[in-house]
């Protein structure tokens, strides 16, 4: 026998239904000002999420999941220092670096009266592992993490990966240092990108990216420096939504350092997961965040 829908459950449907408006603002942190996205009711029953975002990108990769997860909480995407729009600091200071900075930003939105309580986070790629560190420093702020891509590489990849980025040339007089890394970054965000995503939306990804050329390397040396074995020292309830991209076997094998990670799947998923499913990412980090 089918229910009738009452007008509270037309109401929530309508509302689920709405595109929430992002915003964008700063706050502050040691290093300046750091920029953000938000989106979704200011004062709602869920508690809000805070998205950090990959490198060399910004919080601009993850307007499709804020529309997908304000409908019902706050959404707060921040821009790493030195990328995006927020100030840049000094020198690349590392994933406990860049985690302290987005703790200050913590502290500062809740005296602006935005997050006055716990968050939950949700990290992709780099962000996983800024994600992790912000959760080990802040266990009275952070109640729950989403990942997805753990880069947690064997040693003799990450030290190799290391080197690269921190020799990675200077720009010159010809523009060869710029020109190729830009040429390499077309392929990969444009050319090679998923069909679904149009030439447009791939171009404006390609643009988020290539902002930052002089710092493009600071967070990777944060990324390839890092010791993994700081995922044990998470001990929020943390969920792994991994698509079957190039990091899924590694990203399972971090996963399973963590004292309490649950794993979901998307098989069907591979690259391009914002422009293309952020619904579905939404809806697995909605339901296991509902459940804690």
């Amino acid at each position: 026998m089918l229910r009738q829908r009452s007008g509270q459950d037309e109401a929530h449907a309508t509302a689920m239904n709405e595109v929430p408006a992002i915003q964008r603002a700063y706050t502050r942190c040691r290093h300046g000002q750091m920029h953000y996205r938000i989106a979704g009711p200011a004062q709602g029953t869920r508690v809000p999420v805070v998205l950090l975002h990959q490198n060399p990108s910004s919080s601009y990769e993850y307007e499709p999941l804020i529309r997908a997860l304000a409908t019902d909480r706050l959404v707060v995407a921040l821009d790493t220092p030195g990328y995006g729009m927020s100030d840049a600091p000094p020198a690349p200071p590392g994933m406990a670096g860049y985690a302290a900075a987005f703790s200050d930003a913590l502290d500062a939105l809740a005296q602006d009266g935005i997050l006055t309580g716990p968050v939950d986070l949700y990290g992709f790629h780099t962000g996983t592992l800024l994600s992790c560190e912000l959760a080990i420093a802040r266990p009275d702020r952070v109640r729950a993490l989403g990942l997805t891509g753990i880069p947690m590489f064997d040693e003799a990849a990450l030290a190799q990966r290391l080197a690269a980025a921190d020799n990675f040339p200077a720009p010159d007089e010809k523009g060869t240092v710029i020109g190729d890394l830009l040429s390499k970054l077309w392929t990969y965000v444009v050319t090679s990108r998923n069909p679904a995503v149009s030439l447009e939306k791939a171009a404006l990804n390609f643009a988020d990216k290539a902002r930052v050329l002089d710092r493009f390397t600071w967070a990777y040396r944060g990324v390839w420096s890092w010791d993994f074995s700081r995922l044990e020292q998470v001990t929020q309830p943390a969920l792994l939504i991994q698509p079957a991209e190039d990091l899924l076997s590694v990203s399972l094998e971090a996963a399973a350092r963590m004292p309490s990670c649950r794993v979901v799947e998307l098989p069907d998923l591979d690259r391009d997961i914002f422009d293309i499913a952020p619904e579905r990412i939404a809806h697995e980090l909605r339901d296991f965040l509902d459940r804690i």
